[in-house]
């Protein structure tokens, strides 16, 4: 077997600039592949992570009657007591956090400039606000008897022009069908990292929330942070009550979830399509090779060597460039994945739905698993490619290459 290595090495040897260029190839089509598939992967454990944090939380409990598409304060379609029944929640030993939220409409004015906006009432102190609280660029976070501040984001912070202590109006539909009006000091400026979320948000405590939207003793749901969130169904069996409504985060996020289901049948799709390019290279490399070489391969078979041993010397030579090329793109797929996993990719507002959040900049993330799984592909496509130039040399008669080749 060592014999077929030395003679694929010198056969390599005899036009290095080709070889050269075919391994090339196929280290940048691997280099490629390991990038991709840490940008996938990157981006919907950011979009998953994201939007469970930000947006729908592992749980939700709601009043049997509440839409999410209306924002409705109405008391008929809030959960009453909703404190009483987050801290009975919380009591799970499968729950990290569970606390109440108020949702309502508004619209936030200042100076001559308007903006529509998602109203949330919070409790402060709550360990499921620490994005916005770790997230504040200026200012502090909202506190619990505070009656007259409100924290927005950044992106809209900006748009409107305003700073940490300025007012601005804020309107809210109110539980009753009218329209309230209050004038509000911004207490602190949050960023996500999430533009799309942070320009349509604005955070006040629960009780200023509940009083200035009429929604009193109430709230739009619970929102839960598990410890594990494969644990989301066990837990919603433990707190199916009359009246209430309980979602999982899978309920919540079906085309999120849908679309990293078939997120691994995309990239199947393009890792086929870069590596059916690697292996034309690799393929058009061997068929030269033969062809340059039909006098030697003619007075091989001559001298006595048989068709599968002149198969086994071009899968020697597929087997070199493989070898070479994938480790070479391997290492640089490596580092390209490990340099924009700490510095991202900026993509900025990509304008996203509330179904689907991304960060502004996504992280790469490359597994192991995912690693080696491309390294064999490539490995075995290009050994599977290298079979039709190796075939075609193994049935070529003595007489006919050595006469061709004259």
């Amino acid at each position: 077997m060592m014999n077929y290595f030395k003679m694929a090495y010198r056969n390599l040897g005899r036009h290095r600039r080709r070889t050269f260029l075919s391994t090339l190839a196929l280290a940048m089509g691997t280099a490629l592949l390991m990038f991709i598939a840490a940008f996938f992967q990157g981006e919907m454990r950011s979009s998953m992570e994201t939007t469970l944090r930000l947006n729908t939380g592992h749980l939700q409990v709601k009043n049997a009657n509440y839409d999410p598409d209306k924002l409705s304060v109405a008391w008929e379609y809030l959960i009453e007591n909703p404190e009483q029944v987050a801290a009975q929640i919380e009591a799970l030993g499968q729950v990290q956090s569970a606390t109440p939220r108020l949702l309502a409409s508004g619209i936030v004015s200042a100076s001559d400039e308007s903006v529509g906006v998602q109203i949330m009432g919070i409790v402060p102190d709550s360990s499921a606000n620490d994005p916005y609280r770790d997230g504040l660029v200026s200012g502090d976070f909202l506190t619990a008897d505070d009656r007259e501040g409100i924290v927005i984001g950044y992106p809209l912070a900006e748009s409107l022009g305003l700073n940490v202590g300025d007012q601005l109006n804020l309107l809210v539909n109110t539980s009753e069908g009218n329209v309230d009006e209050q004038k509000f000091t911004v207490r602190g400026i949050f960023s996500t990292g999430t533009t799309s979320y942070d320009k349509g948000v604005v955070f006040l405590p629960l009780a200023k929330a509940q009083s200035f939207s009429g929604a009193t003793n109430h709230a739009s749901m619970i929102f839960i942070l598990l410890k594990d969130r494969e644990q989301a169904d066990v837990v919603a069996a433990a707190i199916q009550g009359e009246g209430y409504k309980v979602e999982t985060w899978r309920e919540l996020n079906e085309l999120l979830v849908l679309v990293n289901d078939f997120s691994n049948a995309y990239l199947t799709i393009i890792n086929l399509i870069i590596l059916g390019v690697t292996a034309t290279v690799i393929v058009n490399t061997l068929l030269m090779s033969v062809f340059e070489r039909t006098r030697e391969i003619g007075i091989l078979s001559a001298i006595g060597m048989k068709g599968r041993q002149i198969i086994a010397l071009f899968l020697a030579e597929a087997t070199l460039l493989a070898l070479s090329g994938i480790t070479f793109g391997s290492l640089i797929g490596w580092a390209l994945s490990a340099y924009f996993s700490k510095v991202g990719v900026y993509f900025g507002d990509l304008g996203m739905s509330k179904d689907m959040l991304l960060n502004d900049r996504i992280y790469t993330e490359l597994t192991l698993d995912s690693a080696i799984n491309l390294i064999v592909t490539a490995f075995i496509i290009t050994i599977i490619a290298s079979l039709y130039p190796a075939r075609m040399a193994s049935r070529m008669e003595p007489v006919e290459a050595l006469h061709g080749a004259q």
